[in-house]
């Protein structure tokens, strides 16, 4: 615990020992809220607000302060007088002056005025403790020459705490409101066309759907394996089967895969089908689903995307992969088998396994390659078979898929099939997949029977697409991470603190406040005996906390680690 927060916590007793509850469980009728006060604005119009103190001046008998709320922030005036209207001025002196702190929550009731500079006010006539925070808030300082220091902008730090990162940093906290708007925009998109937004199973006895490695868990009643969903791709073409004609799901997935700025291991899709329609409709259709949302957002088609410009206004371009192949490499990888499509991985120096079959080899090549040219909306079109277990034969060439992706700023963004639907062939496809999985592929798809008995009762003609909602909130709010716009995206765990005895951690903390020093003026600083320091000194040192060195002068130093 640091000296900072002993001190908040000495306060809370001395609120408690004042009869002050600190954690009030009792409504406080909130009637008011900064944007609407400063839009709003009303001379001497009385407001109940609420909020964490972000900043204070105390100038003895009055102070400014602002006030942050859920929707901004306002600045408020205290008067002692005013506050303490008769003899007792404990309130003002000693409750607000000092046992309160920045970030402590607090309800105020007052009315509005201007201040002489004509900044938007509320004077506050009574205010009341509603949260004590017993830890200090990482805000941002600002030097004689306008310099900023101590911002929370540390990545890891901001992840690990974003309820911290959503107080202190106002942009974070419009990236997420712009996520909701993102998701709003799309189901109204997808209502008015009467499509139904349905649930599906998350925990799965087959990971179908897709080609990715599944998390496994076990059902204790059941005694059996399930899976976490790698995709609802096919419990929602059962009920295209059932008789409805579109339905979709704002599905959260889970991938047991690697993790980096565009995969996070659990993620967000909307997945559609809509029976009787092909993969040329619903290119038109993802063109004014994309435009629109970015219209809601930006009011313009046209957005900035780190150093690039990106314009989603529909058409957008369409290029077949093995062109897009042939034209960012000069491979034509069109009937080529797996030896050359390996001999071509190999010129082009990608790294490949062997258990990598034809299709993930082409994929290999595209994603290396090509993906990274595209930067305004491009539908990549027409699959080869193998990468694509799930999709029609494409009507006029039997060894491509009706398939396309949508690719933005080099990420692909949706996935959208003609559907199969000949159960056949499907289970054909199947097969193939588990001759993937016999050399080693740990992430072809399973055979799902079941899948396949539904198709036997037969499915429409069907598209069908998933939109990685993650990647196009981040493109739509101009954020290079998916860990940007994901509240609480996934995290290697911290290493734990070694334990100490609480000498050792009060001389650690020392030297952490310090850094780097000599080591005999760093003692000097305690009244230790010297068995005891060597003792503190061994026990620091052998759980490599500090490190102690030689100097060129040969005086010895010390440092945390």
């Amino acid at each position: 615990m640091t000296e900072q927060e002993k001190i908040r916590r000495d306060k809370l007793e001395e609120l408690k020992n004042l009869g002050i509850n600190p954690y009030p469980a009792d409504l406080y009728p909130v009637d008011s809220f900064s944007t609407e006060i400063k839009s709003n604005f009303t001379e001497n119009k009385q407001v109940i607000i609420a909020g964490r103190i972000m900043s204070r001046r105390i100038q003895g008998n009055a102070s400014f302060a602002e006030i942050q709320d859920s929707k901004g922030r306002i600045q408020v005036y205290f008067n002692r007088d005013e506050i303490c209207k008769g003899d007792d001025k404990t309130k003002y002196n000693i409750v607000y002056k000092k046992l309160l702190d920045i970030g402590d929550i607090i309800g105020i009731e007052g009315k509005l005025f201007k201040t002489q500079v004509g900044e938007i006010t509320v004077y506050v006539g009574d205010f009341k403790l509603l949260n004590k925070s017993l830890r200090p808030l990482p805000l941002p300082k600002v030097d004689s020459d306008g310099n900023e220091y101590d911002s929370f902008t540390d990545l890891e730090q901001r992840y690990r705490q974003r309820y911290v990162d959503l107080i202190v940093n106002a942009d974070v906290k419009k990236t997420f409101i712009n996520r909701t708007k993102i998701l709003n925009s799309i189901r109204n998109f997808l209502n008015e066309r009467d499509y139904l937004e349905v649930e599906t199973p998350i925990l799965q006895p087959i990971p179908g759907g897709a080609t990715a490695r599944p998390f496994i868990t076990h059902h204790n009643a059941l005694d059996i394996p399930l899976y976490l969903r790698i995709s609802d791709e096919l419990f929602l073409k059962k009920l295209i089967v059932g008789g409805f004609e579109a339905v979709y799901e704002f599905s959260r997935d889970f991938r047991n895969e690697g993790m980096d700025r565009n995969h996070n291991p659990e993620f967000t899709i909307l997945e559609l089908y809509v029976a009787y329609k092909d993969y040329f409709w619903m290119m038109e259709l993802t063109e004014s689903l994309i435009e629109k949302v970015c219209l809601e957002i930006h009011g313009n088609t046209k957005i900035k995307f780190g150093e690039n410009r990106i314009d989603f206004k529909a058409p957008y371009e369409r290029i077949s992969i093995i062109d897009a192949i042939k034209k960012y490499t000069g491979f034509d990888i069109s009937n080529k088998n797996e030896k050359e499509l390996r001999s071509i991985c190999k010129e082009l120096n990608i790294e490949i396994d062997n258990s990598m079959g034809e299709g993930k080899l082409i994929d290999a090549i595209f994603g290396n390659k090509c993906e990274k040219n595209f930067i305004n909306p491009t539908f990549i079109i027409d699959y080869p078979k193998s990468m694509s277990p799930l999709t029609k034969e494409h009507r006029s060439n039997s060894s491509l898929t009706e398939r396309f992706e949508l690719i933005v700023n080099g990420m692909e963004i949706a996935n959208a099939y003609s559907e199969l639907n000949d159960p056949i062939d499907q289970l054909n496809r199947f097969e193939n997949q588990l001759e993937l999985s016999k050399k080693g592929d740990d992430e072809a798809m399973f055979i799902d029977m079941d899948f396949i008995k539904s198709l036997e009762y037969g499915m429409p003609p069907t598209s069908g697409i998933g939109i990685g909602i993650d990647r196009l909130v981040m493109l739509m709010t101009d954020k290079t991470s998916i860990q940007e716009v994901l509240f609480f995206p996934q995290m290697k765990p911290l290493k734990k603190e070694p334990e100490v005895s609480q000498e050792s951690k009060e001389i650690l903390e020392g030297l952490i406040k310090i850094g780097e020093c000599s080591l005999l003026e760093f003692q000097s600083k305690f009244e230790i005996s010297n068995k005891k320091w060597d003792k503190i000194l061994k026990e620091l040192r052998g759980k490599e906390l500090i490190k102690i060195y030689k100097a060129e002068d040969d005086k010895l130093l010390i440092k945390p680690l």
